[in-house]
């Protein structure tokens, strides 16, 4: 597979990475198994895929544990990429950007990760009640005392409301990320931010308007986030099919049947570039976020190892310029509230 680069130190890492999260959080519990996990993983790994993307939060802290127990046979296969910033509650989950915090998050995902460095350490939140400063001064001491290799900002979620309208393939005039990039300058005063991991799709592209122009000026790697839609880009989901209650999908305004059904136009576009190539629509999802730039690499979950093998598969699926422009010329994609 295809290496791509991470940051001014210039990790590397395999094209496509693994969203562990599905394994354990957010994403139909009836279907989180370990073993099937593992062998999820194992399976990314053997067909190129390096990093593995995980938070001590999804779980909580179980999502960890599962890839520890992988990493104790294949640490020199992986790029390991984990989060720290968010407390789970009953019902809520709290921003925690104490020094103190940081530290002990710090020594207790290592711990279950079983590894002794963590190669990519995220902030997974902001928090508003300390400077980010501080907390990224702490996640710096981890770099210079062995424990990290580098450091990065996760930005999901981290943005301007979407306006209406909003297309697949032209801008939207509304700078999402603005207040995100004003975090990244204040960061960047204390320590290098090596990559930013925030949403990046064919439906969902407003991270290129300014967010991947000031990460590509500044050698900063840009984690692409759902870059399948949550699945809904794969072409796999039915409108109306309905989701397990503890599935984030169930309260998404993309995922009622009435909006699942109106963007079924994108998929559709998707499938007729896919054929041409012989391809799925889910690679050709990922073929479009691959090339938005050298210093992108999209992360997509997935929870069965059909699905990490023809995810890491899309890292040699080369679109044209007469593909990228059909599919910029697909239909904005349209949520429930527009």
């Amino acid at each position: 597979m295809e290496r791509r680069a991470i940051g001014a130190a210039a990790l590397t890492v395999g094209a496509v990475g693994l969203g562990c999260m599905p394994m354990s959080w957010a994403y139909s519990a009836s279907e989180q198994r370990g073993d099937r996990s593992s062998r999820t993983v194992h399976a990314a790994l053997d067909a190129g895929t390096t990093l593995l993307d995980t938070a001590d939060m999804y779980g909580p802290f179980t999502n960890e544990l599962l890839l520890g127990r992988v990493l104790t046979q294949r640490r020199d296969d992986a790029f390991v990429s984990t989060k720290c910033g968010l407390l789970v509650g009953d019902q809520h989950i709290v921003a925690n950007g104490r020094p103190g915090y940081v530290r002990r998050a710090c020594d207790a995902s290592l711990r279950r990760l079983r590894t002794e460095v963590i190669d990519l350490y995220q902030l997974h939140r902001a928090d508003p009640e300390v400077p980010v400063e501080e907390t990224w001064g702490a996640m710096a001491e981890l770099v210079a005392a062995g424990k990290v290799r580098a450091l990065g900002l996760c930005a999901v979620d981290a943005r301007a409301p979407r306006r209406t309208g909003t297309g697949t393939g032209t801008g939207t005039g509304t700078d999402r990320y603005g207040a995100t990039i004003a975090l990244l300058e204040r960061m960047q005063q204390v320590f290098p931010v090596s990559a930013v991991e925030a949403e990046l799709s064919v439906w969902a592209p407003e991270a290129t308007e300014r967010l991947l122009p000031w990460c590509a000026a500044r050698g900063v790697g840009l984690l692409a986030a759902m870059p399948l839609g949550s699945g809904y880009l794969t072409g796999t989901l039915t409108p109306g099919q309905g989701f397990e209650p503890d599935d984030v999908r169930a309260r998404h305004p993309r995922f009622t049947a009435e909006m699942m059904a109106s963007n079924q136009p994108v998929v559709a576009g998707l499938r007729r570039v896919a054929e041409r190539h012989g391809a799925t629509p889910a690679q050709v999802a990922l073929a479009w976020v691959l090339a938005r730039g050298p210093q992108v690499v999209p992360v997509p979950g997935a929870k069965r190892e059909r699905w990490a093998v023809e995810n890491a598969a899309a890292a040699g699926l080369a679109l044209s310029a007469a593909d990228l422009a059909e599919i910029a010329a697909l239909p904005p994609a349209w949520e429930s509230w527009h």
